[in-house]
């Protein structure tokens, strides 16, 4: 296996990451499937996506309240816990839900499981990722990282046409009991995994083991900091695409196939960044300009089918910003702080989704989806060239300007309720996103991804 697994798929030579990635498969393929059952539980219910919007606001909210305990804990604390607990308790939450839609219990019910599912993953997110990070050495974390974003991706398009046909033949609660299943395999292996083949992680002193000391760390680099906000921006205006693709349909079924290219192209975008041999941050803000332009174009192109068209390299860029994104918290921070960085990268991301979603939906609805997608595309790109010429600054200029944007955005970027003080920044979620964020934002929240 070592001798013939190519340099694409290297971080398969690890066994304890080939059984990593095989559960991985199952649980995200259950994840998609939740996810689509969901979506369209509320969206048949209520007929508006303002309240699919909402949905994806109460999964997130958790995290954007209590993002910075969650990490603090995964650095402090035996993170394979923390972990076997979360997913047990997902799996708990997918097969209460089932029986909720399947009973016909009314709508709080379900948003009340949704914000439930959110609550766990913030707590699951950072131990996930830092356990994850664990599995394979240093050299091969981006690869890791990478190859996590193809799992996803492939799960994604093998969820979303399982659910299509399962949701025809049996209906949405069936799709939520498989997810509870799925946690099984997760749980399985965290407990057979080869301890002495671990690559262990120094754990935070006591003495900076703190929420407040996370934030610091974060506020004083300049890099880390400017990092957060453009993922704060991108995340807000650039990836919800849950929203928007589903104010691009004209049915379900093309819901169904606009989800299926994205998977595709996030498959695409994972590979590439599979086969690079570093992920650096120029290459992350090529693939945010790529994006945001493709965004405006998705937005003047005429109809449905030419959207799906330009779809497949945003999701492609996309999965290469997550994957960057979550390659460079991790890398170019401390081990001790690596839950923290994990946590501050998923609550920007959560953040962006309680405030982007609802937003896009709501001028979705007022403005057109094609008018939405041009603007907010515009402001992401424009956000991302002012990213580049701060990279190209001094490390104190970036500090000082990032810290200007955020006073700006100041219950937006620190949704912790954390105010902005000269040395701190507040923090963000997971999606358990798979090995990167623990797994890239493409990928929804465990129990409930949106």
């Amino acid at each position: 296996m070592r001798r013939t697994m190519p340099p694409m798929f290297r971080a398969l030579r690890q066994q304890n990451y080939r059984r990593w990635a095989a559960a991985d498969l199952v649980s995200v393929t259950g994840s998609w499937m939740q996810v689509i059952g969901v979506n369209w539980v509320v969206l048949e219910r209520t007929g508006s996506v303002t309240s699919v919007g909402l949905s994806v606001l109460l999964s997130t909210l958790p995290a954007v309240l209590l993002g910075p305990w969650a990490g603090a804990l995964a650095d402090r604390f035996p993170v394979r816990r923390i972990v076997l607990v979360c997913q047990a308790l997902h799996a708990v939450m997918a097969g209460m839900l089932a029986m909720a839609v399947w009973s016909g219990l009314p709508m709080a019910a379900i948003y009340a499981l949704t914000f439930a599912a959110g609550l766990i993953s913030v707590f699951d997110g950072p131990a996930f990722g830092r356990l994850s990070s664990q599995i394979v050495p240093r050299d091969s974390l981006a690869n890791a990282v990478a190859l996590g974003s193809v799992i996803n991706s492939v799960g994604r398009i093998v969820g979303m046409s399982m659910a299509g046909v399962l949701t025809a033949l049996v209906g949405a609660p069936v799709l939520f009991a498989l997810n509870s299943l799925s946690f099984v395999a997760v749980i399985t292996a965290v407990l057979t995994i080869r301890r002495e083949e671990l690559h262990p992680l120094a754990r935070s002193a006591p003495s900076r083991a703190g929420v407040g000391d996370g934030l610091r760390y974060v506020g004083t680099s300049g890099r880390l900091l400017l990092l957060v906000t453009l993922g704060f921006v991108l995340s807000c205006l650039g990836r919800n695409y849950q929203v928007t693709m589903a104010a691009m349909s004209t049915d379900a079924a093309m819901y169904g196939v606009l989800s299926s290219v994205f998977a595709v192209g996030t498959v695409l975008g994972g590979l590439f960044a599979a086969a690079r041999r570093t992920l650096s941050v120029r290459l992350l803000l090529v693939a945010a300009a790529l994006a945001s332009l493709l965004q405006v174009i998705g937005g003047l192109v005429p109809g449905p089918v030419a959207f799906a068209a330009v779809l497949v390299p945003i999701a492609a860029a996309a999965v290469l910003i997550d994957t960057t994104m979550s390659t460079r918290l991790q890398l170019d921070s401390e081990d001790g702080m690596r839950g923290r960085m994990l946590a501050i990268g998923g609550s920007a991301g959560a953040a962006a989704g309680a405030i982007g979603a609802p937003l896009l939906g709501w001028l979705c609805e007022r403005l057109g989806a094609g008018t939405t997608l041009v603007l907010a595309g515009t402001i992401t790109l424009l956000t991302t060239l002012s990213a580049a010429a701060l990279f190209g600054a001094s490390p104190q200029r970036r500090t000082a300007l990032a810290h200007r944007v955020l006073r700006r955005q100041r219950g937006v970027a620190h949704p912790a309720g954390h105010p902005l003080q000269p040395a701190s920044l507040t923090r963000p979620r997971r999606s358990r996103q798979s090995l990167a964020n623990g797994r890239p934002a493409v990928r929804p929240q465990r129990g409930h991804r949106s």
